[in-house]
């Protein structure tokens, strides 16, 4: 447990007010209580405090914050379920996998549907996290696990009442909190038996030639070469999602035609916050181009804005620091061949943002122009890559 104490060194507090830094004051008692609770068998999960995040349609996500005490136990469940299903999993599975992540996802679709495919099916799961059942995410744990003590822990997270924000306690009959520490994996197992093994030992072997999924949590896309096939899948998709509860979002949910036989069509879909589209290069060769959505810009942006909002009053060399760490994250996800523009815009704006509420420090001007580029190069800003 003292590991999953480590990995959650940031943790906000849950509905007893302690976070994990008070949390390690006092380590040692609080983990032998805890310890002493399983052994006894009188843990009990605590109430799940919730908070709403902002969404790129202006709606919002609920997050559920467990407490302190509650995340370490789960860190250390996660842990023994990523050890039992990590095999399990198809290479066609990459979210909240260790050693996989959304990169090889991107880099793996786009080297598949270079060539045999002609026809993509892009979907959407109507809030997945909040309406994976529990019966059948129980049946489906209990294929690989016999221990019912640590089935019914796992049931207890699921179970465990929700703190909404007007301050009513919510008893939840399915989902999976977002912000819960065991919540990915389970995640994953769901649309494992859900959508993958029916995809690869139904899906594939019924279609007429080549078949393709990648999906990284409850994001995903499907490649066929035929569009017969891709238009069977599509019609038989709501229905094999709705057998387990879940519920496809229509309006997000469509067969592209997507070949570099008909470009002309200027067809593109997206996936993990990239846009995929056919072009010629300078070469004339036909290839797919990723670009950064304009959807996830903006969004970048505007957390951005808020970010300089916050921190503008902290020391230059503080700033520049974090804003350089930013930037590396942003370059090394969205730094990929044919992105260099939207790389480029990015950073353009994250400047002139930053450069608009560093004056916004007091009610003189801080600085023009020419001041504020001498002060960035000397504190070390980053230039874009």
């Amino acid at each position: 447990m003292r590991h999953g104490v480590a990995s959650i060194k940031k943790a906000s507090a849950g509905v007893d007010k302690v976070n994990a830094k008070q949390f390690k004051q006092n380590l040692d008692p609080n983990l032998s209580e805890l310890l002493d609770q399983l052994k006894q068998k009188k843990y009990k999960a605590k109430l799940i405090k919730r908070v709403n995040i902002p969404k790129e349609n202006g709606k919002t996500r609920p997050l559920g914050i467990p407490t302190v005490k509650d995340k370490i136990l789960q860190k250390a469940a996660a842990q023994i379920l990523e050890a039992i299903y990590d095999q399990e999993f198809l290479t066609s599975s990459y979210g909240y996998r260790p050693g996989v992540g959304p990169q090889k996802a991107v880099k793996k679709l786009t080297k598949e549907i270079q060539g045999k495919y002609s026809y993509i099916v892009e979907a959407d799961i109507k809030g997945y996290f909040n309406n994976i059942d529990h019966e059948w995410l129980m049946k489906m744990l209990q294929l690989r696990i016999k221990d019912k003590a640590f089935l019914g822990l796992i049931r207890k997270w699921l179970k465990a009442g929700i703190l909404d924000t007007t301050g009513k306690t919510i008893h939840p009959t399915t989902g999976c909190p977002q912000g819960s520490t065991i919540s990915p994996i389970l995640a994953n197992i769901y649309l494992h038996y859900a959508l993958d093994l029916w995809f690869e030992k139904i899906v594939k072997p019924r279609s007429i030639s080549d078949a393709y999924l990648c999906r990284f949590a409850d994001d995903f896309i499907c490649a066929f070469r035929y569009k017969q096939d891709a238009e069977r899948f599509y019609k038989a998709l709501g229905k094999r999602l709705g057998k387990f509860k879940l519920e496809l979002a229509e309006e997000k949910t469509k067969v592209i035609s997507f070949s570099r036989f008909r470009k002309h069509e200027n067809t593109s879909f997206e996936f993990l916050g990239f846009g995929y589209r056919w072009k010629v290069s300078q070469k004339g060769n036909d290839i797919i181009t990723r670009q950064t959505s304009r959807k996830k810009l903006t969004k970048s942006i505007q957390n951005f804005t808020e970010w300089c909002k916050e921190k503008r009053n902290k020391r230059l060399k503080k700033i520049v620091d974090m804003f350089n760490a930013k930037l590396r994250g942003y370059f090394n996800y969205y730094g990929v061949i044919g992105n260099y523009s939207r790389i480029q815009q990015f950073y353009n704006i994250a400047i002139k943002i930053l450069y608009k509420w560093l004056n916004r420090r007091s009610q003189k001007k801080s600085f023009n122009w020419t001041e504020f580029n001498a002060k960035m190069k000397w504190y070390g800003l980053m230039r874009q890559k």
